[in-house]
């Protein structure tokens, strides 16, 4: 960074590592910290209590670390911790918490699209992707490669699990379980084979998952009974795997309800 380039207007309280530069235009307030290698276009403001980590890239017009849209925020100080390596296109938005203390928090290797937004109290994973116009209300919950399309929506306090998929236009209200598609409105759409493929799971465990989602999800009467039934089938059988294990768990911290399978017959339950 160029501290003689008066085009910049960087407090001199900010914390600023090496390596760092700060486009033309942009605000960096008192109080933030941005971590070395980190690349900040022009025209992009960076509030107090914001915290970038390394190499980070925001582009032209974003705006980190505003107030909560928010009515019962007062003033509090609060925070957004960012990560390592996240990318912040044009227009993109990320609110800081709301009650005293709180904070917003970004993992790592994360791509935010053009105006998407993640609102108050969020908490986002890793490599997760916001593609152009994706909304998260305040206090969701984002699960490590979750893929949200365009124009998508969650509601807040709803939970989005690990390598969930919600295709464009669709939102969410409802918890959505991971490694599940998510269609329209709370309708789940079979799994996310494509992105379980790149995640490195092999034939066998995911065909563990597409059995799952049909015991539990497609045509269930219940799913507190299917998912105990399955549990104790998969236990008796030792057929337990790292990924049913993050779906049960996911599955006992439901608070929302959950996305169901569309029950009109559409073909095969399983999207790839």
């Amino acid at each position: 960074m160029d501290p003689s380039n008066t085009q910049q207007l960087v407090s001199p309280e900010a914390e600023i590592g090496p390596d760092v530069t700060v486009g033309p235009f942009s605000v960096v307030e008192a109080g933030a910290v941005i971590g070395a290698g980190t690349r900040i276009g022009a025209q992009s403001y960076v509030c107090r209590g914001t915290t970038l980590g390394r190499d980070n890239v925001v582009h032209m017009g974003v705006y980190l670390g505003d107030e909560p849209q928010d009515r019962g925020y007062e003033g509090a100080p609060t925070r957004v911790v960012i990560g390592d390596r996240n990318v912040f296109r044009e227009g993109t938005t990320v609110h800081r918490g709301t009650t005293e203390g709180s904070e917003t928090r970004i993992g790592n290797d994360c791509f935010f699209m053009a105006n998407s937004h993640v609102a108050h109290n969020c908490v986002v994973g890793d490599g997760v992707f916001l593609a152009n116009g994706a909304l998260l209300g305040g206090h969701a919950e984002v699960g490590d490669r979750a893929f949200l399309s365009g124009n998508t929506a969650v509601h807040q306090h709803v939970r989005v699990g690990k390598l969930a998929l919600l295709q464009g236009v669709s939102a969410a209200s409802r918890d959505v379980p991971p490694f599940c598609i998510v269609v329209g409105v709370n309708v789940l759409r079979g799994v996310n084979v494509v992105g379980l493929r790149r995640a490195g799971l092999d034939r066998q465990r995911i065909a563990a998952v597409r059995q799952a989602y049909r015991s539990l999800f497609f045509g269930r009467p219940n799913l507190g009974r299917a998912r105990a039934e399955l549990r104790a089938e998969l236990e008796r059988t030792d057929a337990m795997t790292p990924e049913l294990l993050e779906l049960f768990a996911f599955l006992d911290r439901g608070r929302n309800g959950f996305c169901a399978a569309d029950p009109r017959p559409r073909g095969p339950v399983d999207a790839d």
